[in-house]
């Protein structure tokens, strides 16, 4: 029987809080609709997630199923702050699967994260994909159920988000992990000392000095229409 931690079960109640929050304050979403992006959210984070300590553990390094990671159980997967961001700018992440890359036998440790890391944007553009695909049959079933269609459509749009933020090579997103295999290893340290204050210093900044300084979504956005491309490619 699974266990959880006190740390667990304030993470859980906490999200929950905050969806219940959202939605009571929202007036776009119906219940349906709002249920709908609550479930494909945890199942795009828990895949992302899963695929990262997957993978890691493929390469030799159990670091992550030993903390009960290579699980698709969601609890060990949500992160309050990632689940905020969702609600409150769109895009968001998980909670960070810890690896360590001087575990994997047959790649290098710098390759090895860097494996690691892509694979779980990756699992989103697959997980977009294979919804992209039962969409189109579903919309090509005779009666098909609005309810099912608009579900789809939520988990493919979530996909595409979460993989689409997590290829930004900033740390401590997984696009990073990418470019830390070409830059000198004194710029990678630096970068990765402070790459956290430079990603919310550019999801905040167009909160207060207007639309025109939202860095962060220009630069995304042609990661967007390139995962979008390949995700849509299976309707």
């Amino acid at each position: 029987m699974q266990r959880y931690t006190p740390r667990d079960i304030v993470v859980l109640v906490g999200i929950a809080a905050l969806f219940v929050w959202s939605f009571a304050r929202s007036s776009a979403r119906t219940p349906e609709e709002f249920v709908f992006f609550l479930v494909a959210l945890v199942l795009a984070v828990t895949f992302h997630e899963c695929a990262h300590a997957t993978v890691a553990l493929s390469l030799g390094d159990s670091t992550a199923k030993l903390l009960g990671r290579v699980s698709l159980n969601p609890i060990r997967h949500l992160d309050l702050m990632g689940s905020m961001a969702f609600l409150f700018i769109g895009f968001g992440w998980g909670k960070p699967v810890p690896i360590n890359p001087y575990n994997m036998r047959t790649v290098s440790p710098l390759i090895g994260a860097a494996i690691s890391a892509i694979a779980g944007p990756v699992s989103n553009v697959v997980l977009g994909f294979i919804a992209a695909v039962a969409l189109r049959f579903i919309v090509s079933t005779v009666g098909a159920d609005q309810y099912l269609i608009d579900f789809f459509r939520e988990l493919i749009m979530i996909n595409i988000a979460l993989a689409a933020f997590n290829f930004l090579p900033i740390p401590p997103l997984d696009g990073f992990s990418l470019l830390r295999l070409v830059l000198p290893r004194y710029v990678s340290a630096v970068l990765e000392q402070y790459g956290m204050l430079i990603l919310i210093a550019l999801i905040f900044l167009p909160q207060f000095l207007g639309r025109q300084f939202d860095i962060l979504t220009m630069v995304m956005r042609p990661l967007r229409a390139i995962v979008q491309s390949i995700v849509l490619s299976g309707m």
